[in-house]
């Protein structure tokens, strides 16, 4: 086997690797071994007809195309290891003279993993910042609570709509004072802060009597998902028929009761302030990591492939992609929906990946330097929680994750929280 390598532009490499024809020659052989038992030809058992039959039977080019999918890899490795390369995403193929009888000839356009000079990660200086837990926090909390067992009661004839109250109401759009079909509705239930209506029609409301027109005027959005209307004015005749209050339960030992296990008001108010002091930790504990990480990052000098950055591009788009369908709505509803497009998207998380692999590549970095591992004890006990989470048995998970082969992406992680962790660990106090 040749290699010659040449550079190419974006920090890219171009491989060209010969395969000596005898060499091709068996790989082709092989081959077709491979697809005699898996045909039927008549008048022979099953791997025995010859080749030229097999050829005649499926065609010369499947031949090929079976023989280079199978071989090519083996020999493009066996190039990498030769010139020393750690690729940084797949790479793109190209066949150059891929015949019987002649050298295997194909291209490798390669990005390689970039070199990665490391800077201060051990020590970092991070400061903890923890807030403070307000009374008015805690009150607030606390009001959170009385809300969500308030109840909904009939407001007398002469009340006037406020913010968050429930009202049934009349409404007639019109658009260049003409009426438009969809925009009217009768006795609509309509929750006053919801955001359930066009922006800027549920603020209008608020002060309105019962049984008295009101005019509300609003601007259709230029997204809307009625086109004729989409960035209209339009104004809407609305009379309100009734208006329910929310009203709150007293703050009492009783609705302590209620909402917990405790038994006073001081009780609740202590317990909610440690809870949320607790958070408050917690928070300032993660923002600290995630400091760290991100100075480790900023601290590591290295040129990153473009290649590297528009591949975690793709991958996050196609995550988000999955989330979607996990939630019963197309891709491509949600870029109509959004008014955005394939482009607008990956500008837009073209930062976040750049950083995401200025992240991975400190981390691998490190690893290296610290000569950490990962050992079989680690992936159990990483198997171990993933199981806790889906409740299922560690074995299922690990089978599942076997068979999808996922288990060098479940050591990478690994690997990663492994690193993080010892930043993290060694932050000056």
């Amino acid at each position: 086997m040749k290699v010659t390598k040449e550079n190419a532009d974006n920090q890219q490499v171009v491989l060209t690797i010969e395969v000596p024809a005898e060499d091709w020659e068996k790989a082709i052989n092989q081959a077709v071994k491979r697809i005699a038992n898996q045909v039927n030809i008549p008048g022979f058992r099953r791997g025995k007809a010859p080749r030229r039959l097999i050829e005649q039977h499926v065609g010369k080019e499947a031949v090929l195309d079976e023989a280079y999918e199978q071989y090519g890899p083996k020999v493009f490795n066996e190039a990498l290891k030769e010139e020393n390369i750690e690729l940084a995403v797949y790479p793109q193929f190209e066949r150059v003279t891929c015949e019987a009888g002649k050298d295997l000839v194909f291209k490798a356009t390669v990005t390689p993993k970039p070199e990665v000079k490391l800077g201060e990660y051990k020590g970092l200086k991070i400061e903890k910042k923890v807030e403070e837990v307000t009374d008015e926090q805690v009150e607030k909390h606390i009001e959170q609570l009385r809300d969500r067992k308030a109840t909904m009661v009939d407001a007398p004839a002469d009340a006037k709509v406020a913010d968050k109250d429930l009202i049934t109401l009349d409404f007639k759009g019109f658009v260049d004072g003409e009426a438009f079909e969809g925009g009217e509705g009768k006795d609509y239930p309509l929750q006053i802060g919801s955001g359930s209506f066009i922006p800027g029609f549920e603020d209008q409301l608020i002060g309105a009597e019962i049984g008295k027109e009101v005019e509300v005027k609003v601007r259709f959005p230029e997204e809307y998902h009625e086109k004729k209307l989409a960035d209209k004015d339009a104004v809407f005749k609305c009379t309100v028929n009734k208006i329910k209050h929310k009203e709150l339960p007293a703050l009492d030992d009783d609705f302590v009761k209620s909402v917990s296990a405790l038994k006073t008001v001081d009780e609740l108010k202590k317990d909610v302030r440690e809870k949320m002091e607790k958070a408050a930790e917690t928070k300032a504990t993660n923002e600290r990591s995630a400091a760290a990480i991100e100075q480790a990052s900023q601290n590591i000098t290295v040129t990153i492939p473009p290649a590297m950055v528009d591949d975690r591009v793709e991958q996050m788009i196609r995550e988000m992609a999955m989330r979607l369908e996990q939630q019963g709505m197309q891709f491509e509803q949600y870029l109509k929906y959004s008014g955005s497009d394939i482009n607008k998207l990956r500008e837009e998380y073209r930062e976040t990946a750049e950083k995401n692999v200025r992240t991975d590549l400190m981390l691998e970095a490190v690893a290296k330097a610290e000569g950490l591992k990962v050992e079989a004890a680690d992936i159990d006990a990483e198997i171990a929680m993933m199981a806790q989470m889906y409740g299922a048995q560690p074995a299922q998970v690990k089978k599942i994750v076997q068979q999808q082969g996922r288990l060098g992406d479940l050591a990478v992680t690994v690997m990663r929280r492994k690193t993080a962790k010892l930043i993290v660990d060694s932050l000056a106090d």
